[in-house]
């Protein structure tokens, strides 16, 4: 455990691996992982900082115990509804959302309002059987500031957002796999070991081209269609335009040594 990333009451673990993969674990499950303001704050900081670290190339953000994260602790609530909804440095998925790198959510129990929230921010999301997403701001009279009332519907239509967020009923991981949401559901004891093996994927290809991808996919999303293949366009020239001779050079000789080896295996 990196100890100078996690909190003092050890409630946000992170750990940097040599290989460039940084797990980052919501830990109070006791509370189901609920949030606290100072544990809100702390995961703010610890994605602005693995963010900030060249030496990380993908984050996996997960919940310890039974639950990924079962919300804000209501018992707290007024300190944490009552604070500055727009200060983005304290703010996880602010931070999420600025994060070049890509971030894999592995979602276990329940996600829960706030906790769907940050698998929202998610670039990919794995869940165990049985895992639920819950959006309880109707029930409980809050209103959504960390995006799900716009993201929600963007990704498995408006018609099924709204019956989701109004009716506060669960979307189970199943659902949200065929609807387009989460990308794999497995057994629970298989939920790390998936992240994991999604994540070496990632860092195996090039480091700068993932990023570049990861940020003009989620800019282009931002856009309508003629203008996103715009964006694309500029990029590539941007791209290509940097590129010195013997960049390119080495560009075409990874590319000719591996177009003679076997494509590798989906995941």
């Amino acid at each position: 455990m990196d100890r100078k990333l996690s909190s003092p009451e050890n409630l946000i673990l992170v750990s940097r691996e040599p290989t460039g993969i940084a797990c980052v674990t919501i830990n109070r499950p006791k509370s189901l992982n609920s949030l606290t303001k100072a544990m809100i704050g702390e995961l703010a900081w610890a994605i602005k900082a693995l963010n900030q670290d060249d030496s990380i190339r993908v984050i996996i953000l997960s919940g310890a115990g039974r639950a990924f994260c079962s919300g804000v602790d209501l018992t707290a609530a007024q300190d944490v509804f009552k604070g500055d909804v727009t200060d983005l440095e304290s703010d996880p998925v602010a931070q999420m959302e600025r994060c070049r790198k890509p971030i894999i959510a592995a979602i276990n129990g329940f996600a829960i309002t706030a906790g769907f929230e940050l698998a929202l921010a998610c670039d990919i999301i794995v869940a165990a059987k049985g895992a639920k997403f819950i959006d309880t701001h109707a029930r409980f009279g809050i209103f959504p500031s960390w995006g799900l009332s716009q993201k929600l519907s963007r990704i498995i239509g408006p018609n099924k957002a709204r019956e989701v967020s109004l009716t506060a009923t669960p979307l189970t991981a199943e659902l949200a796999e065929r609807l387009g949401f989460v990308n794999h559901v497995v057994e629970e004891s298989e939920l790390l070991k998936k992240a994991r093996e999604i994540a070496e994927a990632i860092v195996k290809n090039n480091q700068d081209l993932v990023l570049r991808y990861k940020a003009v996919i989620n800019d282009g999303l931002k856009l309508d269609l003629g203008h996103a293949l715009t964006l694309e366009k500029e990029r590539a020239y941007e791209y290509y335009n940097g590129m010195t001779e013997d960049q390119f050079k080495k560009m075409q000789e990874f590319i000719a040594s591996r177009s003679s080896k076997k494509p590798s295996s989906k995941l």
